[in-house]
Formats: structure tokens, sequence, C-alpha cells
């Protein structure tokens, strides 16, 4: 065989392999967009079903909006950690805490042991009674056609199971103990846009806190002076 006889057939080879790859890209969930979907989230509480809310990921970002929540949406970065509320209306921002538990729940999480960030976003919001948060993987099961693992997890405050995305590293169904379900339906690999998932740079961070001690503080020197007016 000739020089270019095997230079040509290396060539196909090559190409060959390349358009292998490309379609074993392609069919796995998990390549390349593993984190860049779109889903309706849907929750029961007992015999009643809230309005359906909306998430969006990207990255390991996570942005929330539910109708309890009409004036603005949630921000979550589990790399930071952080979790925002964002209210478009007044251009500020502020911390979620314990507004909602879907900040704390609803995030991308490691499919070996997802406790480590929910218990991690649950001190962000402040729940000292969580204490440590431990995961139990108790079986798989498919859900809407997807893997999910499904791990028993328990915390300070009681237990709760979780079935998370094989492919996504994403809850796609969370069972609290008081029986509330919070489930992902119509996910969508779509692309995401990143500006979604930042708070617009001219956006003022609003601090509860430091309004209060305002309020306080100025009781105080409103009393004082009145004080001071008295003969």
């Amino acid at each position: 065989m000739g020089k270019r006889a095997v230079f040509v057939g290396l060539h196909q080879a090559i190409r060959l392999g390349a358009v292998l790859a490309g379609m074993l890209a392609a069919a796995s969930p998990g390549a390349g967009r593993a984190q860049q979907f779109s889903a309706d989230i849907v929750m029961q509480q007992g015999m009643a079903a809230l309005a359906p809310g909306r998430l969006r990921v990207l990255d390991g970002k996570a942005r929330i909006e539910v109708p309890e929540f009409a004036d603005g949406f949630f921000l979550i970065d589990t790399a930071t950690p952080s979790a925002y509320f964002v209210q478009p209306g007044l251009r500020i921002y502020m911390d979620a805490r314990r507004s909602s538990q879907l900040t704390r729940l609803l995030v991308s999480v490691d499919t070996d042991g997802p406790c480590r960030n929910w218990q991690a976003m649950a001190r962000l919001a402040g729940s000292a009674e969580q204490g440590n948060w431990r995961c139990e993987r108790v079986g798989e099961e498919l859900i809407d056609g997807r893997a999910a693992d499904v791990f028993r997890v328990l915390s300070g405050s009681g237990q709760l199971f979780g079935w998370i995305d094989r492919d996504r590293k994403f809850p796609l169904r969370i069972k609290t103990e008081d029986g509330t379900v919070i489930a992902l339906a119509h996910i969508r690999d779509e692309p995401q846009s990143a500006s979604s998932f930042a708070v617009p740079p001219n956006f003022r961070k609003f601090s509860p806190e430091t309004l209060i001690e305002r309020i306080e503080r100025s009781d105080v020197l409103i009393t004082g002076e009145k004080d001071k007016a008295r003969p």
C-alpha cells in the first residue's frame, strides 16, 4: 500500500471518528446541555394544587419565578453560594433568606451526594435548625421517562425525599415531611441567556435589617427631641 493510500485511509478514519463522537454527544442528554434547560414548577400541598411557576437553569445557576412572588424572581447560584430576590419594578434586590423553600431545594446538586449543596443553601438562608443533612440513596425510578436516583434526606427539621435527574444534576421531584410535593414538568432542553441569571448592575441591594435599624434610630431621635422639649 502506497503512502498516499495510507494517508487517505487515516484521514477517513479521523473523519469517521469525529462524526461518531458528534453523534454520541448529541445522543447523550447530559453532554453539553445538562445544565441548560427550563421547566414548569408544579407544587401540591395536600389536596390543593398551587399555581405553577417557572424554572430556568444554566451551569449551576437557577432562576425561579412563582405566582406567590409575582413582583420579582429568585436567582440562585450554588457555586457562590447566593440566593437573591430581584424586584425589577423597584430596581432592587435582596437576600432571599427563608422567603421560599424553593431557593433551598430547587438547586443544582451532586448526584453522588446532593446533601452538600442542600445544606449549604439552608445555611445561607439562616436555617440553623436544619443541622447536618444526611443523604441515603434508596433506589432509582423513571420520572416521565428520565432516570432519577431516589434519596432519603435527613436534617435537623425532619426528612424529605428527593428524585435527582442523573444527567441534569437537578431534582425532578421533592416530597417534604408534611406531604408537600415539588416537581418539574415539561422540561425543555433549550439555550438560556446568561443575562437572565445576573442581577442588573444598576440595581441597588436592599437590606430590610438596615431599614428597620434606621426606623428604630429615627424613633429614638424623635422621642429624645420630644423629651428635651418638655418643660
